[in-house]
């Protein structure tokens, strides 16, 4: 196979940019900016979520199954670059980003959008990141929504010509 024609078609499909959370108020907390996320189910609810074995948010996916996936806004560049690397709580923030707390117990970022409350149900451990199938189990409007929900959303294209992930 042209890895470079694999590179290229592979990163022809659209992203939507989400800060993954896990963690707990008294706890440890863990934070990721992710981007391989789909809905896989109406009823339940279910979302499938690429998740990078060697983070932080992975282990605490793994141990507790409790997560928030933050759905970014169009303008919040700044935090999806922040949440790249490892997150830090300090001052009631992790990373900067207000939060409150989501009834399983994860944070919620105050400036996203939209969040979704997640349980995870199955992880598929292949590649160097697991898929995780979480059930939707409560959701968070922190903004009024108008028009095509989908246009609200940050896409990996909103982050400059240079920066890509996939392919």
């Amino acid at each position: 196979m042209d890895e470079q024609a694999r590179k290229t078609a592979l990163r022809m499909i659209p992203y939507g940019l989400y800060v993954l959370t896990a963690g707990t108020k008294d706890g440890d907390k863990a934070a990721a900016t992710i981007n391989w996320v789909t809905q896989t189910s109406f009823a339940p609810p279910l979302l499938a979520l690429g998740i990078k074995t060697d983070s932080a948010v992975y282990s605490h996916a793994r141990e507790t199954g409790a997560l928030v996936l933050n759905i970014l806004g169009k303008g919040q560049q700044g935090a999806a670059f922040a949440f790249f690397k490892p997150a830090e709580y300090a001052d009631g923030k992790l990373s900067g980003e207000a939060v409150t707390w989501a009834a399983n117990g994860a944070p919620v970022l105050e400036s996203a959008p939209a969040a979704v409350e997640l349980k995870v149900r199955e992880v598929v451990e292949l590649g160097d990141h697991h898929t995780f199938v979480a059930e939707v189990t409560g959701v968070h409007l922190n903004k009024t929504i108008t028009g095509r929900p989908d246009e609200v959303v940050l896409e990996m294209k909103d982050l400059g010509e240079k920066v890509f992930y996939g392919g």
